[in-house]
Formats: C-alpha cells, sequence, structure tokens
C-alpha cells in the first residue's frame, strides 16, 4: 500500500477551535512533522517520531520522503491549509504522492467571526514574509481588506500604508491579536490612530473596512 501525506490544519492557536478530525489525526500520527510552538502543544504521542519545521524547508522534505517509504506522514499547519501554508511546497515537491487534506479555521475567517462580519466581499492579504500586489489595496467605497500580518508589515505600518495610498484616516481597522488564545485581544481603531499606536502588534489580523 502506498503511504500517503495528511495535511492537517490547527486553526488559530487554541485545541477548542480545532476540530475533531485533525486533532485525532495529530494523536495517532507515528510520524508527526509542525512548527516548534505545534509540536510543544500537540507532539505529545509516546514513541510519536517528530520533525519541527524552522528555516530548513529541504531537510524537512527530505524527512518526509524518507518517512514516506514505511508509513503515513502527518503535516500540521498554523490556520487552514488551503490559505498560505505549507500545503503548496508539499504538493510542489510529492507530486505523485497521495495526499489528504484536513481543513482548520484560518485567523482571518475567525478575525471576522468575532467581528460579526460576513466576509465572502472581503480581498483577502498575506504579508507575512511576503508582500501584497498593491493594486489590491486601492481604496474604493465599502471595499474589506483583511491581512496576516509579521514583524515587518504590523498593525502600525500596513495602516500608515493605506493612509499613503489614499485611505481616508477615518477608515475603520480591527487589529485583532491573539486570537482564540485566553488573552486574546481586538482593537476597534482607525487608519489614522492605528499608524500613530506605539504598541506594535505582530503577527495579527487586520480587518480593514472602507465607509
Amino acid at each position: 500500500m502506498e503511504h500517503k501525506i495528511i495535511i492537517v490544519g490547527i486553526g488559530p492557536g487554541s485545541v477548542e477551535y480545532m476540530i475533531p478530525a485533525a486533532l485525532k489525526t495529530i494523536e495517532e500520527a507515528k510520524v508527526l512533522v509542525g512548527g516548534s510552538r505545534a509540536m510543544e502543544q500537540y507532539g505529545k504521542a509516546k514513541g510519536q517520531k517528530q520533525c519541527v519545521v524552522r528555516a530548513n524547508m529541504p531537510a524537512v522534505m527530505d524527512f518526509i520522503r524518507r518517512e514516506l517509504q514505511t508509513q503515513d506522514v502527518v503535516v500540521m499547519v498554523s490556520g487552514d491549509p488551503g490559505y498560505y501554508s505549507m500545503l503548496e511546497a508539499v504538493r510542489r515537491n510529492f507530486e505523485d504522492t497521495p495526499l489528504k487534506v484536513i481543513p482548520g479555521l484560518s485567523s482571518i475567517q475567525v478575525a471576522f467571526a468575532k467581528l460579526g462580519m460576513p466576509w465572502q466581499e472581503a480581498e483577502l492579504l498575506s504579508m507575512h514574509g511576503r508582500s501584497a500586489p498593491k493594486e489590491k489595496m486601492v481604496y474604493s467605497p465599502g471595499k474589506l481588506l483583511g491581512f496576516l500580518t509579521d514583524k515587518n508589515n504590523n498593525s502600525k505600518t500596513i495602516p500608515a500604508l493605506l493612509k499613503k495610498m489614499g485611505w481616508p484616516g477615518g477608515t475603520m481597522v480591527a487589529i485583532c491579536n491573539r486570537l482564540s488564545y485566553p488573552d486574546e485581544k481586538i482593537i476597534i481603531t482607525t487608519i489614522g490612530e492605528a499608524a500613530k499606536l506605539e504598541t506594535v502588534y505582530l503577527n495579527c489580523v487586520l480587518v480593514v473596512k472602507a465607509k
């Protein structure tokens, strides 16, 4: 029998926000791959062979390739596998390997839920380790944006960039930090005020809504 790779979305952080099928798959995995935070939180099964993902993607792919010779490999990714995760790299490196994907809640999806806002019309952008196309950030009345952020593109710099691009300073921005954790914080402010904040929230979700 050919062994498969199972990509599991672990959601935004708290186990309460992970679907049961994902948790069961992780707990039963013989081989588990994932980031250090995910491994610390979920990699507790006795005798489980593990590979921690850092800045070592070629080594991770080699590990997966070796283990596939004898058993399935479970790969944990934060949020949902279909939105800026290792899924793309795995598909590229293992084109002929059976693949199963278990979805998870994206932090962007959770942010819109916390705000009680529909997101089917939103432009979703990731500035986590990458740049977003500026044409997708052009202001228009009623436009709705959702951002993934990082240490360089954060709750202070992104609103400042939008203001420079012509967005009104009074445009609503919600800074959604540590979603699903006990210390979760959601600040609703404006582009103009967010750009002045001394506290910079990293790796959060920004929701921007034009009037």
